[in-house]
């Protein structure tokens, strides 16, 4: 009994004790620590012909930073192209030959808009708005709604589809990975408004589908009524800025389209009633064959939209996207495409931190469990457009001061701030890995006896 007596007696004392709050700062002299890190800086170089070969050259450069706080860097990789010859820095500034009225350079995996032209007008962009399509195509692939086995019917409506067409018949079948093919290397109306009806029922259906989506996407000034862009309403339309997101959002959630957008020649089979025949796609986008690190995306003709393209690119690990609309002409189009892109080679520095470090569980001594743990939200990513080196970038990690049950799984525990030179560049979330349940007296009690039977 006198035990037993003790046993509540260290519980109630447990209780009325237990500290309420938890400091786990990177940034105390007690456990501040300083890590020196490698990066591997790659530099390439290119001329200003859009077709035409131009010297390249690589170079290796090691350069040593400080880390402070409690990191761990080895995962951080800086992806450099050297500066190029812009007169200006600011994207609104910069003096380039571009001849299209519309025109916009971004950075793909940050989202940042390296040059810019005109980029919020409402513009007609044509066979560009497949780019919709195809990024709804795949959600209902990542969702489980459809399967690119799966296969899809032709209904006489989507037969009758005119301009650029693969020549579908009437009750056709063909698979969803075939359909993609035909509208990503083909620009086929009629593949595109047979996978809107599988998907949804209907094209108007579907297109509803393509609105919402781009609202999501914070496309402001963007209004679809079709799905291949073959329509001459005046309330079909788009800018290069929204063309740009809707592009980003495509590669960057599903990278595989560029194992179809990089295609460029391959068969289909027609199989009908009237037998079977070969037909072959070939591809609209011929940078593909003329500028090196080309991976897509969609290029765009009407009497009403002119010469449109949406083209993104890739080099030593930086992904482009170049948009163009109302050109006068295909060759204008490309070329000024073309000449945004080396522009963005030469001129962007991206710093990336992998955040694959594993942090250490944070203290909870309110909670069911004595411990949660945590991790990055997301990969770190900055871009400059200066010149500079990316050195002297250093990471702090700062933990939330109060740590108490109950805790949410993904909310926040706290932030890792990035900072050049001193100055603040950027941050990424730390979030809780797991759910924590604030603990009762009983759950106390537990703990107790477990310990005093240890």
């Amino acid at each position: 009994m006198k035990r037993f007596l003790a046993t509540v007696l260290a519980v109630v004392m447990c209780v009325n004790l237990l500290p309420v709050s938890l400091v786990y700062a990177a940034g105390t002299s007690e456990t501040s620590t300083e890590e020196t890190r490698n990066t591997e800086e790659e530099t390439s170089d290119e001329g200003k012909a859009v077709v035409s070969d131009a010297e390249s050259r690589e170079e290796t450069v090691t350069e040593e930073g400080q880390i402070q706080k409690k990191n761990t860097t080895e995962n951080m990789e800086e992806t450099t192209t050297e500066t190029g010859k812009a007169a200006t820095d600011t994207a609104a500034g910069v003096d380039m030959d571009i001849s299209s009225p519309t025109a916009l350079l971004m950075e793909a995996s940050t989202g940042q808009v390296i040059y810019e032209k005109d980029v919020h007008t409402k513009r007609s962009p044509a066979s560009v708005t497949k780019i919709m399509t195809l990024l709804l195509i795949f959600d209902a692939i990542e969702s489980g709604q459809i399967k690119l086995t799966d296969e899809a019917v032709t209904s006489a409506y989507a037969k009758s589809m005119g301009g650029s067409q693969v020549y579908l018949e009437e009750g056709e079948k063909q698979t969803v990975e075939t359909l993609i093919k035909c509208i990503v290397i083909a620009s086929g109306n009629d593949a595109a408004v047979t996978m809107a009806e599988f998907i949804s029922g209907s094209e108007a259906e579907f297109v509803k589908s393509m609105n919402e989506r781009a609202m999501g996407l914070g496309m402001a000034d963007t209004n679809f009524e079709d799905t291949c862009g073959l329509t001459e309403s005046t309330n079909h339309y788009t800018s290069a800025y929204d063309v740009a997101l809707m592009s980003r959002e495509l590669i960057t959630k599903y990278p595989q389209i560029e194992e179809y957008a990089t295609i460029w020649m391959e068969n289909i089979t027609h199989t009908t009633a009237q037998g079977t025949s070969e037909f072959g796609l070939s591809n609209t986008n011929k940078l593909l064959k003329s500028y090196d690190g080309i991976t897509g995306l969609k290029t765009g003709y009407t009497s009403q939209a002119m010469f449109c393209i949406s083209a993104t690119a890739r080099r030593d690990g930086i992904d482009l996207i170049s948009v163009i609309m109302a050109a006068p002409d295909s060759k204008t189009r490309n070329k000024d495409a073309a000449t945004m892109l080396t522009y963005g080679f030469g001129k962007c520095n991206l710093y990336t931190d992998r955040n694959e470090e594993i942090l250490a569980n944070v203290f909870v001594p309110n909670g069911v469990e004595e411990e949660v743990a945590i991790a990055f939200e997301d990969h770190f990513r900055y871009l400059d457009l200066s010149g500079s080196a990316l050195t002297g970038i250093t990471k702090e990690i700062v933990m939330n001061e109060e740590v108490t049950a109950p805790i949410e799984e993904g909310s926040i525990a706290g932030r890792a701030i990035y900072y050049m030179n001193g100055q603040e560049i950027g941050s990424v979330h730390i979030l809780y890995a797991n759910s924590v349940e604030k603990a009762s007296l009983i759950d106390y009690f537990i703990k107790v006896l477990k310990k005093s039977c240890i």
